[in-house]
């Protein structure tokens, strides 16, 4: 068993153990039934009167009474603590998730983790609730029937002792097989789950592109092997069944038989052969119990063992012993012999550059050449390779990244909107409880997002669908800057934020930020050169090296990539405004 797993049953081992007590006391009054039925028959066969077998009817009424009351509450207790423990693994395992480095969730499919999160671990909670409940119960049943069974004749109790345990070893001998089929079953549909979850983030590109066809024969495809999975595991149930029912069968032909004839001999009573026909009966359930138990057993540690593969990855960057708090910044940013590597291929290489708090930086560059590589080792997204990355003259990696990442606001290129009302999207950032109208309102504006929320159905409130599916390219950009300058960060990020707003609402919102610009650090990633000509301090990144740097006007003057890119671009604009004059 999982040592995690054991954890987790030790902590409420209190709980397990008063459900356990309840579940053997019904088990010793459920045996009682047959043995008050022997004395009833007994008492029929020497001529009792009907008001003398009243008792006997009473007392198996208490009996059955008295077990279902002892097994409700058996159920409560060990059922309840399964669906809190299934609980307190699944906090645990978002709450993992959570603090795990954004470098694992890009080799790591999102739908198997989902599935882990929900069928792997409902898997678990079958064996760790009803899987033991019974289990225990079984066992204590059946040391109580066979010690019953003993008292009234020891040649039965052997036949059946040679017979029942063939049903339970039926699951033992299959289990294996079916546990092997079942993991597999698991794995496709972690695979299913994945491809629908892709799915349905990229329906857009989806549509546009008419693959609807090709992804629904992709999906069938998928779901195809997960039924035939799925049927090879029927199929050795199927055979698992109809093979009980039959050891069952031959139980009871045995007893008839055998026991027949020790009644007609005069060895045992007609009510202590029906007292062993009860045992029988009360024994059947148990013995296919038992192999039940193990088939979940062995489901469920496969699941468990799924999960802890998640739980044994720990992630990459975390505080240092020492990490020490961040007050509030001035925003002096300085990369020193920068290198980063990722999976081995080298990425940044000796970036020296310093960026004074206060002024704005600009990073231009052709794609590819390290870009958002190198504002997100800055927050510690990522860690650098080599060389260091310094906040206020300290290196980033000595402060806690909580306090770190509070005073950095990012837009990343990937804009990404929850399925919330908008006022909740801008105020993501914030650590008040209830989004500040006020403060909302005036980070939509210098984003110059007020103007579309004025005709938003119900303005702030008006829900974000998934992944802010209902707003425009150029809305979720704005939103996600109003959502970077609502927390008012010392450090502001924006990496190619405004590609997709129109040129006359990007300067705008450049013109804004540059008023507010003294009280913060800001830099800025664009392919726009209109976009960084006002920056302070310009540099263009070429394959992870920084091969120039200045202004807007020393950049041209020195000719190089940067004016490369301005010439190219000033040639696109020509032929796009040549194209708007030409006659139709």
């Amino acid at each position: 068993m999982s040592p995690r797993l054991r954890s987790y049953l030790r902590r409420h081992a209190r709980s397990y153990a008063i459900g356990l007590l309840l579940g053997t006391a019904s088990a010793v009054l459920l045996m009682l039934g047959p043995h008050v039925l022997r004395l009833a028959v007994d008492a029929i066969a020497a001529g009792a009167s009907p008001f003398f077998l009243l008792r006997y009817a009473g007392a198996l009424i208490g009996l059955n009474l008295a077990v279902w009351i002892l097994r409700y509450y058996m159920r409560m207790h060990i059922l309840g603590i399964s669906r809190v423990i299934e609980y307190e693994i699944r906090n645990d395992y978002f709450a993992h998730l959570q603090r795990m480095h954004v470098g694992f969730f890009q080799h790591t499919r999102i739908g198997d983790l989902m599935t882990r999160a929900v069928s792997d671990l409902s898997t678990v909670q079958r064996f760790i609730g009803p899987g033991i409940m019974h289990f225990t119960s079984t066992v204590v049943m059946a040391a109580i029937a066979v010690g019953f069974m003993l008292t009234i004749d020891l040649t039965l109790t052997l036949y059946m002792l040679v017979i029942l345990p063939l049903v339970s070893l039926t699951f033992v001998v299959l289990g294996p097989l079916i546990h092997g089929q079942y993991e597999s079953v698991q794995e496709q549909f972690s695979v299913i789950s994945a491809h629908a979850q892709e799915n349905f983030s990229g329906i857009r590109v989806i549509k546009a592109f008419a693959q609807e066809p090709h992804e629904a024969e992709a999906f069938a495809a998928h779901n195809r092997e997960y039924i035939r999975r799925n049927l090879a595991v029927i199929k050795t149930e199927g055979a698992l069944w109809p093979l009980m029912s039959f050891f069952l069968g031959l139980a009871a032909v045995v007893l008839l038989w055998q026991g027949g004839q020790a009644v007609i001999a005069g060895r045992i009573t007609l009510g202590q052969f029906v007292q062993f026909i009860g045992y029988l009966g009360q024994l059947s359930w148990p013995m296919v119990a038992l192999g039940w138990v193990v088939n979940l057993m062995q489901r469920g540690l496969a699941s468990m063992k799924r999960l802890d593969e998640i739980f044994l990855q720990h992630p990459r960057i975390v505080d240092a012993p020492d990490a020490q708090t961040l007050p509030v910044p001035r925003g002096e940013i300085e990369f020193r012999g920068l290198g980063f590597s990722y999976n081995g291929v080298p990425v940044l290489s000796g970036v020296d550059l310093r960026v004074p708090a206060g002024t704005t930086l600009a990073i231009v560059g052709p794609t590819g050449s390290g870009k958002t590589t190198l504002v997100s080792l800055i927050p510690r997204l990522f860690e650098s390779t080599t060389g260091s990355v310094l906040v206020d003259g300290l290196d980033v990696r000595r402060y806690r990244m909580t306090d770190l990442r509070r005073c950095i606001g990012m837009v990343p290129q990937d804009t990404f909107m929850f399925s919330a009302p908008l006022s909740e999207n801008i105020a993501y950032g914030l650590e008040a409880p209830e989004p500040d109208p006020v403060r909302v309102r005036e980070a939509a504006e210098l984003a110059h997002l007020a103007v579309d929320v004025a005709g938003f159905p119900n303005g702030y409130d008006t829900m974000v669908g998934e992944r802010g599916v209902t707003l425009s390219g150029g809305q979720k950009q704005r939103a996600a800057i109003a959502r970077a300058i609502a927390r008012d960060p010392r450090i502001l990020i924006l990496d190619d934020a405004l590609s997709s707003v129109d040129t006359s609402t990007e300067e705008e919102i450049l013109r804004e930020l540059r008023a507010i610009s003294g009280t913060r650090t800001t830099i800025i990633i664009s392919h726009r050169i209109s976009t960084v000509r006002h920056a302070d301090q310009i540099v263009v990144l070429d394959k992870g090296r920084i091969v120039q740097r200045g202004t807007h006007d020393t950049l041209l003057g020195a000719g190089g990539l940067y004016a490369d890119l301005y010439q190219k671009q000033l040639l696109e604009e020509e032929l796009e405004a040549a194209d708007l004059d030409a006659p139709v």
